[in-house]
C-alpha cells in the first residue's frame, strides 16, 4: 500500500470538507444538477477520446497509484546475483523451478531454461515490457484527460446557472442562492481535477517509470546470466540503475 497516495487523498479532501463544515451548512454545497453536469459531462467527454475498454481499464490501472507491488531494486540485485552463481555452477537448468513472486522474472527464467537464444529472450521480454507500459500510459492519459475536462465542465455548468439566474432577475431574493448554485459546478470541477484526477495521473507516471527500471534490470540480468558473465560484472551493471547514494549499501550486502 502506498501511504503517500492514500494519506494525501484523505488529507486533501478532509481539509476541503472541514472548511465547508466550519463555514456553514454542508448541504449548501450539495447540488444534484451541478454534480450531474460535471461528473456526467466529464465521463461522456473523456469516453469520446478513448475506447470503452480503455476507459474502464483505466480504473484498474489506477490501483497502481495506491498499491505498489514492485520489487526493491537492491533485493532484486541480490537475487539475480545469486541466480548467476547458481547458473555458473550448474548451468541454466539449475534455475528450473526457481521460486519468485515476480511474474516477469519467472517468465524470463522459463524462456532461458527452455533453451531460447539470448536475443529471443531479450526481444520477448522487451515486447512484454513495452506492452505493459503502453497500457499504463493510456491509463495515465485518461486521468490527465479527466483532470483537463472536469474544470471545463464546471465552467459550462456555471454558465448554465448564470443564464438561468439572469433570466429570472424579477425576484431579487433568488439571485444570491442561484449564484451560489452556479458556482458549485466550478468547485466540483476543480476538486475532481486537482484533488483526484491529476495527482493520480502523476503518480501513475511515477509508477510507470519505476516499473520500466525494474523490468529493464531484469532483462539485463537475465541477458548477463544467459551469456555466462561473471556474477560480479552483472552486479556492477545492475548497480548503475541505483542512485549513487544507494550503491554503497548494495556493496555491503
Amino acid at each position: 500500500m502506498d501511504l503517500a497516495t492514500l494519506v494525501g487523498l484523505i488529507a486533501a479532501f478532509g481539509i476541503v470538507l472541514a472548511s465547508i463544515v466550519v463555514g456553514g451548512s454542508p448541504l449548501t454545497f450539495v447540488n444534484v444538477p451541478s454534480l450531474l453536469v460535471v461528473c456526467g459531462g466529464t465521463i461522456g467527454a473523456v469516453m469520446m477520446k478513448f475506447t470503452l475498454g480503455q476507459f474502464l481499464g483505466a480504473f484498474k490501472v489506477a490501483l497502481k497509484a495506491f498499491i505498489s507491488k514492485l520489487d526493491n531494486p537492491e533485493d532484486l540485485i541480490e537475487q539475480t546475483v545469486e541466480m548467476a552463481n547458481e547458473a555458473r555452477k550448474g548451468g541454466l537448468l539449475a534455475l528450473e523451478g526457481k521460486e519468485t513472486d515476480n511474474l516477469f522474472l519467472a517468465k524470463g527464467i522459463q524462456l532461458m531454461v527452455d533453451g531460447h537464444e539470448p536475443e529471443v529472450v531479450r526481444q520477448t521480454l522487451m515486447t512484454d515490457m513495452h506492452s505493459a507500459l503502453e497500457r499504463h500510459d493510456i491509463g495515465k492519459k485518461i486521468f490527465k484527460s479527466i483532470g483537463d475536462t472536469a474544470p471545463a465542465m464546471g465552467m459550462i455548468g456555471t454558465l448554465i446557472g448564470l443564464v438561468q439566474m439572469l433570466s429570472n432577475m424579477s425576484d431579487p431574493k433568488s439571485i444570491g442562492p442561484a449564484m451560489a448554485v452556479a458556482l458549485l459546478t466550478t468547485l466540483y470541477g476543480a476538486m475532481i481535477a486537482n484533488i483526484f484526477a491529476l495527482p493520480i495521473a502523476d503518480k501513475l507516471s511515477l509508477r510507470s517509470g519505476e516499473e520500466r527500471m525494474i523490468k529493464s534490470m531484469i532483462v539485463d540480468s537475465l541477458n548477463g546470466i544467459q551469456e555466462g558473465r561473471n556474477p560480479r560484472v552483472i552486479e556492477e551493471i545492475l548497480k548503475t540503475y541505483l542512485p549513487s547514494s544507494k550503491r554503497g549499501s548494495s556493496d555491503e550486502k
